[in-house]
């Protein structure tokens, strides 16, 4: 399944109205990942639960304008970055075998 088709899940949607915004929210997503430091590779790798989890937490928290639930989900998304950007598995490169031994 999708990262989209999870997260209109995640929003109890079935429609295809609101794909161009929930798919901008999932860009917006991963660049703030990124711009905290999460490493390129592990924001893209779309099948990592806890990549998964921030990103369909951030929309949760900016979809809509009447949600009630926003700044929890908000904080929530927040505290979930903080961790992996605090985790070497989700911060640094993949390490490159240069063949040598």
């Amino acid at each position: 399944m999708a990262l989209l088709d999870d997260v209109k899940l995640a929003l109890r949607i079935s429609s295809s109205a609101f794909n161009s915004e929930i798919s901008d929210l999932i860009a917006a997503a991963k660049a703030d990942l990124k711009l905290s430091g999460v490493a390129a590779e592990k924001v893209e790798d779309e099948m990592d639960p806890l990549i998964k989890r921030a990103v369909i937490t951030y929309v949760k928290a900016h979809f809509g304008y009447d949600n009630p639930e926003a700044e929890r989900f908000a904080k929530s998304y927040d505290l979930l970055k903080a961790h992996l950007t605090l985790s070497q598995e989700y911060t640094q490169a993949p390490a490159v075998s240069d063949g040598a031994t």
